[in-house]
């Protein structure tokens, strides 16, 4: 994209996106590129990183594949994209998650703890990573993913909805520990989002969350990415702590 706006302008700097083989996390990668950043991304499917960063405008785009339910590829995927990008990322943003739905009565033990380990102990390991190196350098932007249900609940979700409420208290306490070093730390609640999984759902499950959006339609991965770079971006840079919900108003606060 020509003529960025200064204040929405990313050239220069580096960004690591998690989940990027997803949807919603390839439209995050492919947005911020637009604007100008150089984009690692990383995710466990490693045919679909390479389609992504053929998509993306000419740069020095990376891709790593991992698996964030392994700590080993967490606490390296900071340092492995800072060697691939040639610099250290200034933006990191947390998208990777993970679900696995059953009622609390019948939740595993080891269901809960793969899922907070992926969505919420991994987003901590990334971001301490991150968080050292930008503060060296007094700026920075750590995005995270979070949910609607951190908010309201669902049922069978337990494991999912404590991860990402996790995720929104931890990264209001990065931000208070961070601002002084001129390091931004923020939260993404996206609602239903049209994803080829939601795709999948039955037709009266749509119908159902759909009647509960005053805007009257799913939101789209677009709308997810159009939220990241905003706080990604020179715009934000007095916005921290927060927790933007993308949702058409099936959630207000």
């Amino acid at each position: 994209m020509t003529n960025i706006p200064e204040e929405f302008s990313l050239h220069s700097q580096r960004a690591l996106i998690t989940g990027a083989s997803g949807g919603i996390g390839a439209q995050i990668a492919q947005t911020l590129a637009k604007y100008g950043a150089q984009i690692a991304v990383s995710g466990r499917n490693h045919d679909k990183l390479q389609h992504l960063i053929a998509t993306l405008p000419a740069n020095n785009h990376q891709s790593i594949t991992a698996d964030l339910a392994n700590p080993d590829d967490a606490n390296s995927l900071v340092t492995r994209a800072n060697e691939k990008l040639g610099g250290n990322i200034s933006i990191l943003v947390n998208n990777a998650g993970l679900t696995h739905d059953s009622l609390s009565s019948r939740l595993s033990p080891e269901n809960w703890n793969e899922i907070i380990g992926v969505n919420l102990t991994a987003t901590f390991l990334l971001s301490r990573a991150a968080l050292r190196a930008m503060s060296r350098e007094k700026y920075g932007r750590v995005i995270s993913i979070s949910s609607i249900v951190a908010s309201i609940g669902n049922p069978a979700q337990a494991n999912y909805t404590a991860a990402k409420a996790g995720i929104e208290g931890l990264s209001r306490t990065l931000a208070r520990e961070y601002a002084s070093r001129g390091i931004t730390v923020n939260c993404v609640a996206p609602g239903f989002i049209e994803t080829p999984m939601t795709e999948n759902l039955p037709e009266a499950t749509r119908e159902n969350f759909l009647r509960q959006i005053p805007l009257q339609r799913p939101g789209a991965p677009a709308d997810v990415a159009a939220a990241c770079l905003f706080l990604a971006s020179p715009a934000a840079g007095w916005v921290t702590g927060q927790t933007l919900h993308i949702n058409g108003g099936m959630f207000m606060t």
